[in-house]
């Protein structure tokens, strides 16, 4: 079977940058690290666009008091990968603990949506509406 013979429409790649922040260790591999991901972003994206599937990735957040609005968050967290993560990344969700069990998905970036937040729990039953 390969992937192209079934009905998938969505791929999960969790941890996204965790294979390359393994192989690549270093200021000296950056250049090389980065570009193996802009590679492998472009092979999601054209597999995305080719067989019609959603790729949604996780990612860490790193802390980076100096970094600018458009790639950090308020609280100075920004994405690791950097600016190639970014820019390849079509829609960048932010998910954070709230209050208590609730959590929080805030749209950072995307050409669909203006920037917004929603509150969240998971539940036994899935994920809820926070009870008011």
């Amino acid at each position: 079977m390969t992937f192209a013979s079934n009905e998938y429409r969505l791929l999960v790649v969790d941890s996204v940058m965790a294979c390359f922040r393994v192989d690549y260790t270093g200021r000296g591999e950056l250049a090389e690290r980065q570009q193996k991901l802009g590679q492998f972003l472009t092979k999601m994206t054209h597999m995305a666009e080719e067989f019609n599937v959603c790729v949604f990735m996780t990612n860490q957040v790193q802390s980076d008091p100096g970094a600018s609005a458009l790639f950090a968050s308020a609280d100075g967290r920004k994405p690791v990968g950097g600016h190639i993560l970014a820019h390849l990344s079509t829609t960048r969700i932010l998910l954070r603990k709230g209050r208590g069990e609730e959590r929080v998905a805030k749209v950072m970036d995307s050409p669909d949506c203006p920037e917004r937040e929603a509150t969240y729990v998971i539940t036994n039953g899935g994920i809820n509406d926070p009870e008011k």
